[in-house]
């Protein structure tokens, strides 16, 4: 007990320290193992290595390169003037636009961070540009870069079917509807602020030559997508075939096709998708070697001692887990909470007759929820220097989104077929 008290305040301790989550999760581990429970170096070093030693993890970093490949090469440009063609004559139509690129790019990146500093560094200054404030843009391009890890392929699915055993082919196509349906959701809401802070929307005509030449020139970019997800469909390839082949299909637009990548581009492409891979496998790392002194000190059963206690039916089960990890993700990162939580609440899903798949999503959009809630919000650190705003700004803004995804996360909380049609559809689940 003194033990479980005394790594819940050094955990808090560091946080409030600002110390970077992954290096918190390893600190304070290293410290109880090592000093604690005396488990020698090796052995530490070894289940260390062990957190990565799963060749799902292959695909990762080549959706990452993919969405940083497609900014260099341009095609961001041609979903930004494709959604501009469908979406551009709604109230607020750059935010209107800004949420249905990040869906459209979501189909290749994968990443939310990726999706942010892709999109912000180009919609941000022209929204800003068109009247519309520092903070709002980038609350709305922080918003709808929660999009790029529900709506397949996603990074952190990857990480959460490594974990857990869950099929990830099937949690990719789970995703489409959740993803879709909070697409919407901040559709509405940007379009209630259109309508109230009077934002610009564009007024040409829609002339059918330049449609044309719109959509021929986003071809490219709206065919991977297609291939992605009819080749997940249809199990031609898995997840890591799908993340590689991405990259090599956008190496070839850029280099042949549109002829706007170069050897410099690919080097730094190699360069940033390898930073920010990095950073996500030494969360994932520490976050395993964590998991392992939750185990030793009892924390998953007393955990799931208390929940199955609290809980006397599915609803209050699911209630309960919303509200325990929308509180995780204020304070870690969903790589994190994915690795540190999913092996604890999956089997207790699982004893409550949920369906895995269902709750796996949920936990997937409540954790991805995370990357934009103060105060760790990720997602927000990164659109604050692509806005030249402060945080705290940008977070106070991004609070009507916020409550709208959540508002559509319990909508597919307690209507179970949002999450299960598409699945089920394609016959992958029972």
């Amino acid at each position: 007990m003194k033990t479980s008290i005394l790594l819940t305040g050094s955990f808090l301790a560091t946080i409030l320290s600002g110390v970077p989550i992954a290096f918190l999760l390893g600190i304070v581990s290293f410290a109880y193992l090592f000093f604690i429970a005396d488990v020698s170096l090796d052995i530490i070093a070894s289940y260390l290595f062990s957190g990565l030693n799963d060749t799902a993890y292959t695909g990762l970093p080549f959706f990452i390169l993919t969405g940083i490949l497609m900014k260099k090469t341009r095609i961001t440009d041609d979903f930004i003037a494709f959604a501009d063609m469908l979406v551009g004559r709604l109230p607020g139509s750059l935010a209107q636009i800004n949420i249905l690129v990040s869906i459209l790019f979501a189909g290749i990146s994968g990443a939310a961070v990726a999706d942010t500093a892709a999109m912000g560094s180009i919609l941000i200054p022209m929204m800003k540009k068109q009247g519309y404030t520092a903070e709002y843009s980038a609350a709305i391009t922080t918003a709808s870069s929660v999009l790029g890890p529900i709506i397949p392929p996603s990074a952190i699915m990857v990480v959460y079917g490594s974990i857990t055993g869950v099929s990830i082919r099937t949690l990719f196509l789970a995703g489409i509807i959740p993803g879709l349906l909070i697409g919407a959701g901040l559709m509405i809401m940007a379009m209630f602020f259109a309508i109230k802070d009077k934002h610009p929307r564009r007024t040409e005509p829609f002339v059918l030559e330049r449609a044309r030449h719109v959509i021929k020139r986003a071809g490219g970019g709206l065919l991977l997508t297609f291939i992605i997800f009819t080749g997940l469909l249809s199990g031609i390839f898995t997840a890591s075939e799908a993340a590689i082949l991405a990259c090599l299909y956008v190496l070839w637009m850029g280099i042949l096709v549109l002829k706007t990548l170069t050897l410099r581009d690919i080097g730094n492409s190699i360069i940033e998708a390898s930073v920010i891979a990095s950073v996500i496998f030494l969360v994932i790392v520490c976050a395993h070697l964590f998991s392992l002194v939750l185990t030793s000190e009892g924390i998953p059963e007393k955990i799931a001692e208390f929940i199955s206690w609290a809980a006397g039916n599915r609803y209050t089960f699911l209630l309960l887990v919303n509200v325990l990890l929308i509180f995780m993700g204020m304070v870690m990162e969903s790589s994190a909470i994915v690795v540190v939580l999913a092996p604890i609440l999956l089997p207790l899903a699982l004893n409550f007759g949920i369906h895995p798949i269902h709750f796996s999503l949920v936990m997937l959009v409540n954790a991805n929820i995370g990357l934009i809630t103060p105060p760790l919000g990720i997602c927000l650190f990164t659109a604050a220097p692509l806005a030249k705003v402060s945080y705290e700004r940008i977070a106070i803004t991004t609070m009507p989104f916020i409550a709208m995804e959540i508002a559509a996360l319990m909508l597919m909380t307690y209507f179970p077929d949002l999450i299960l049609f598409i699945p089920r559809t394609a016959g992958l689940t029972v």
